[in-house]
């Protein structure tokens, strides 16, 4: 674009007094679009139909001085960023401290030298255009990074997904298994009274927490026969290798919390690291509790379904031992809101 036809800078002058203006004016009209005005309260009248890139304020009027037109500008949200120099026949520092603090940009003496006031001028719009063309370009490396972040938390979100996948193909009679076991865990947590990120978290922690069964062989697991001691020794270590799997992933370091810790017991008789009450991660214990259900209301290899008043006698029997007691019990609390057995659907 041509320079000559770029629109001017728009500058309000505030001054009671009319020579002062008309000076201000004939000063700046050759570089700018100038419009003067005698009083704070015509001023912010003004306003409220254009916004200025520039005002110059006169300290001392009648009416509204020239802090108080500038305290209101700055407690306006949509006149707060114009640049305001004000305007003062006093070479008094305490004043420009003050105006400084207030919010003023800038100080300029009278009797008004043109050069001096060009000068300011000058120098005061152009810090403000760098000043927005900084924050533009802050704006679009901020928007950036947002979008690059979102975009890894989708592939996280997938990757994990994929993983839970992964672990229950192993076992067709647990298909789902970990989906509805992360589902009961954000419930237990939401009720729990547990923040939104809290319950993000756990909802990621807890479909994951068998990814240590990938390291368990397939006939181990879909074993329709009690265990031999050779076998359970096998399942037993499936918390380690999950543990070992997710300690690497940076995206959520407490990932390997459910893998590792959702066998243990409250009682501390659990495995594998023997943990006992407020000792084992709060998370698992919540995971350990969904995680139970689940299981008795799943079918089974080598058994169907339990009837729904069965696993609430063995989530009776296994609160305090078990299980944590404050989470079994919001368990039993959905159990009985469940009135037509459904929930494990």
């Amino acid at each position: 674009m041509d320079q000559t036809s770029e629109k001017k800078a728009f500058i309000l002058t505030i001054d009671d007094d009319e020579i002062n203006n008309m000076l201000l004016g004939a000063i700046l009209e050759e570089e700018y679009e100038v419009v003067s005005i005698l009083s704070g309260e015509k001023a912010i009248e003004f306003l409220k139909g254009r916004k200025p890139d520039l005002i110059l304020l006169d300290l001392n009027m009648p009416g509204m001085n020239g802090f108080q037109v500038l305290e209101y500008l700055k407690q306006d949200k949509d006149l707060k960023e114009i640049p305001v120099i004000m305007l003062t026949a006093e070479m008094d520092q305490e004043t420009e401290v003050k105006g400084i603090q207030s919010g003023a940009f800038d100080f300029l003496h009278k009797p008004y030298i043109p050069t001096l006031i060009l000068t300011h001028v000058h120098r005061t719009l152009e810090l403000i255009s760098l000043q927005k063309r900084m924050q533009e370009r802050i704006n679009i490396q901020i928007q950036t990074t947002m979008n690059q972040l979102a975009s890894t938390k989708r592939l996280f979100k997938q990757m994990v997904f994929a993983l839970a996948k992964t672990i229950d193909a192993k076992d067709p009679y647990t298909n789902g298994h970990s989906q509805r076991v992360a589902d009961y865990s954000r419930e237990i947590a939401f009720r729990a009274g547990k923040s939104k990120t809290y319950q993000r978290k756990i909802f990621f922690i807890a479909l994951l927490h068998d990814i240590g069964k990938i390291g368990v062989s397939g006939q181990v697991l879909n074993k329709p026969d009690k265990l031999t001691p050779s076998e359970y020794s096998s399942i037993k270590v499936h918390p380690i290798i999950g543990s070992s799997i997710l300690s690497s992933v940076q995206e959520m370091e407490e990932l390997q919390v459910g893998a590792r810790s959702h066998h243990e017991r409250y009682d501390g008789t659990g495995y594998p690291d023997g943990l006992a009450g407020q000792a084992i991660p709060e998370k698992a214990r919540i995971i350990a509790v969904a995680d139970v259900y689940d299981a008795m209301t799943s079918k089974r290899s080598y058994r169907d379904i339990l009837p729904q008043e069965v696993v609430r006698e063995e989530l009776v029997k296994a609160k305090g031992t078990q299980l944590d007691p404050k989470f079994t019990d919001i368990m039993l609390q959905m159990i009985d809101e469940d009135v037509e057995y459904r929930m494990h659907e």
